[in-house]
């Protein structure tokens, strides 16, 4: 007879998790394995709402199961490492981001791109090593290989750097794998939610030249002056659409719901490279023609290996890059605003002392 998840393993823990494909969260006990001589614990803090995280909870992409404790998007302080632990100790800053395990024998894996494993683990909706279900960081407690935790910089707060280790990371991989990192380059980033303003701070951070890509007018202040993009560009002006024509070296296109390619695709020059990051839950349209005039590249990206991780929170700790985040009631995470929105949602969540933080990525804090 199956376990229950309280009873599955040593360790008690509490957090919030959906039931069925409403979303809605609700208070969920549940269990943590012991700390094994390879493992990493940690106290909970903060969490980031993760726009992966509202379709999961509503099986959007179809593979979802409950119950469903999302985020993956995990910050805290380490309480106990185990003995073959080598790099981190009690005390220090941490986090775990989308992935908690993988085959560690493929071609993937031994180049540091766990991320790409075809039998990687998700931190929450997932089967373990063990046969267990995985859950996340809207959590008080999380337990994870070393290999997949995170030392966080003294210098980078927790809360508004949580959501680095999926939104960060998701930017950042295609930056630097495309070569959009060179100084002088112009890059067009597309939508300014949880994953734009974050490619924006990274790709400023490189040097780069940044025109951001919306459908509206209204972000155009907080592009610009607050996350200093150099220009602006409204995908629905057909004159400046026009005067954009061939101007870009690459696209980083962040937007997870249907949108036409074809616009952005007309912005790059040739030998330009448009990525997507974002995930729709339907196919999109891609025209061929303009790719063959003009040698151009559709490709995707999705978050990156460990050892990237790492080398990403660094380099944000060395920039000082974080996510524009504040804190908003736990309870506040079954609003319309948070897990119920559709288009740009983001957030943030803690769990014991039920205080979230929500922003341009929305985060909790724990106690």
């Amino acid at each position: 007879m199956a376990k229950s998840p309280e009873q599955e393993h040593p360790t008690k823990a509490f957090g919030w998790a959906a039931s069925d494909p409403s979303g809605v969260l609700s208070p969920f006990k549940f269990s943590r394995r012991a700390t094994g001589e390879k493992d990493v614990r940690f106290k909970v803090l903060y969490c980031g709402i993760c726009h992966s995280d509202l379709h999961m909870l509503k099986n959007e992409w179809g593979f979802s199961t409950y119950p469903l404790v999302p985020g993956h998007e995990i910050v805290g302080i380490v309480t106990e490492v185990g003995s073959k632990v080598e790099k981190l100790e009690v005390g220090d800053k941490v986090g775990v981001g989308c992935l908690v395990g993988a085959c560690h024998s493929c071609d993937n894996c031994a180049n540091d791109l766990e991320n790409y494993c075809p039998k990687n683990i998700l931190t929450y909706g997932a089967t373990y090593y063990d046969g267990t279900t995985t859950y996340g960081g809207y959590s008080d407690v999380m337990v994870a290989e070393e290999r997949y935790v995170v030392r966080f910089p003294e210098n980078l707060p927790l809360d508004a750097g949580a959501p680095l280790l999926c939104a960060g990371i998701t930017v950042y991989s295609p930056l630097q794998h495309f070569g959009f990192t060179k100084p002088g380059m112009h890059i067009g980033v597309v939508g300014l939610g949880g994953l734009g303003h974050v490619a924006v701070k990274f790709a400023k951070a490189f040097g780069v030249k940044v025109t951001v890509i919306s459908t509206s007018t209204s972000k155009k202040k907080e592009a610009t002056e607050h996350l200093g993009a150099d220009s602006f560009l409204v995908s629905r002006d057909p004159d400046q659409m026009q005067a954009a024509l061939g101007t870009m070296d690459g696209i980083i296109d962040t937007v997870s719901a249907v949108h036409p390619l074809l616009p952005l695709i007309d912005l790059l020059k040739s030998h330009g490279k448009l990525v997507m990051v974002g995930a729709p839950n339907r196919p999109l349209e891609l025209p061929i023609f303009p790719l063959l005039m003009g040698r151009k590249i559709v490709a995707g990206s999705n978050i990156g290996g460990m050892k990237e991780t790492q080398e990403m929170i660094d380099f944000a700790g060395k920039h000082n890059i974080t996510a524009d985040v504040e804190v908003v009631p736990m309870d506040y995470v079954n609003t319309k605003h948070c897990i119920g929105a559709t288009g740009e949602s983001r957030c943030q969540v803690p769990l014991r002392d039920r205080h979230w933080q929500h922003a341009e990525s929305c985060l909790g804090q724990g106690s």
